[in-house]
C-alpha cells in the first residue's frame, strides 16, 4: 500500500456508496465505512475498517465519501450528533457523492470550512452496475487543491472524472446529466405510444434505434458548441447551411410525426414542443418558450 495515498472513508453503502467502497479497497487505500442499516458493512469486513459512525470513519479518513438519500441525511452525516465534523481534522475533504439542493451543498461547505473541512461536490452518473465495477462517471466542483487531493479515491471507482468548475458545479452538471436521460426516456415512450398506436412491434422498433444511435450520435449529437444562443452573425457559411438543413428536416419529419398522430388519434406533446423550439435547438434563433429566464 502506498503510505503517501490518502485514507479513505464511505459513509452510505447502497447502491452507489458500496459500488464505490468495494472499489476503493481493490485499489488497495486504507479504508473505513459505515452505514446504519445493520448488515450493510458486512461485505467489508475482510477489506475495510468497520466504524461504528461517520466520526468514527473520518477519524481516520482524509477523503470522506458521504452516499447517503438525501439532504437530511447528508446534513445529519456532516453534522449531526456523531457525525463527520465530530472528529474530522482540519485538512480533512468531505466528498459529497448524494444528489442534493444547492442550497444544502452550500450549508455543508459552510460548516465544514469553519472546522477547516474542505469540501468536494460529486455528481455520479452510470447507475448501481458502473458503481460495481469501479466505473462511474464523476464530475466534481470544488477548487483545484481540493479536487487534487481526492483525485485518488475517485480515480478508484471512476473510468472518467471532470473537474467542472467550483463548488457545485459537480452537483449542477449532474442535474443537467438526468434532465437529458429522463427527456429522453419521455422522447422514447412518446415515440412508443406513436409507434404502438401504429401497429409496430416496439422490441424491433428499440432494435433499430439502438442500431442508429451507434451510427447518429443519440442526443449529444448537437452537443459541441460552446452556448445555446444562436449562431454569431460570421458564422461560416457552410455550418449556417448544415444547421439550416437539419432544422428544415427536424420541422418536416416532426410535422410528419404530428400529422400521424392526428391520424390514429394519439396526443404528442413532446413532439409538438420540440417542433415549436427546433429552430432554438440549431442555434437558428431565440428560444420561443424561454428557455433562458
Amino acid at each position: 500500500m502506498d503510505s503517501a495515498a490518502p485514507t479513505a472513508g464511505v459513509v452510505g453503502l447502497g447502491q452507489i456508496g458500496g459500488g464505490a467502497a468495494g472499489a476503493i479497497a481493490r485499489a488497495g487505500l486504507a479504508l473505513s465505512v459505515h452505514d446504519v442499516v445493520a448488515g450493510a458493512a458486512e461485505p467489508f469486513a475482510a477489506s475495510a475498517r468497520i466504524a461504528d459512525s461517520p466520526a468514527d470513519v473520518a477519524a481516520t479518513s482524509d477523503v470522506v465519501a458521504v452516499a447517503v438519500v438525501d439532504d437530511a441525511q447528508v446534513m445529519a452525516v456532516v453534522e449531526g450528533p456523531g457525525g463527520v465534523l465530530d472528529s474530522a481534522r482540519p485538512g480533512t475533504t468531505v466528498v459529497v457523492l448524494s444528489t442534493v439542493s444547492l442550497d444544502t451543498l452550500q450549508a455543508v461547505a459552510g460548516a465544514c470550512a469553519a472546522r477547516g473541512v474542505h469540501v468536494v461536490d460529486c455528481g455520479v452518473s452510470g447507475g448501481p452496475v458502473a458503481a460495481a465495477e469501479g466505473e462511474l462517471v464523476s464530475m466534481l466542483g470544488g477548487e483545484p487543491q481540493d479536487v487534487a487531493a481526492v483525485r485518488p479515491v475517485l480515480d478508484a471507482f471512476s473510468s472518467l472524472v471532470v473537474h467542472m468548475g467550483p463548488l457545485g458545479a459537480g452537483l449542477q452538471a449532474k442535474l443537467a446529466r438526468n434532465l437529458m436521460q429522463y427527456a429522453c426516456w419521455l422522447a422514447a415512450y412518446e415515440a412508443q405510444v406513436l409507434a404502438e398506436a401504429a401497429g409496430i412491434e416496439l422490441a424491433k422498433l428499440a432494435e433499430v434505434v439502438r442500431a442508429s444511435d451507434a451510427k447518429i450520435g443519440g442526443p449529444t449529437r448537437l452537443m459541441f458548441r460552446p452556448t445555446v444562443d444562436p449562431l454569431p452573425a460570421d458564422t461560416h457559411p457552410q455550418i449556417l447551411d448544415a444547421f439550416e438543413r437539419g432544422a428544415r428536416l427536424a420541422h418536416k419529419d416532426l410535422q410528419a410525426a404530428l400529422a400521424l398522430g392526428d391520424r390514429l388519434g394519439v396526443s404528442l406533446p413532446l413532439a409538438a414542443m420540440t417542433d415549436a423550439r427546433a429552430d432554438a435547438v440549431f442555434g437558428l434563433g431565440a428560444d420561443p418558450l424561454g428557455g433562458r429566464r
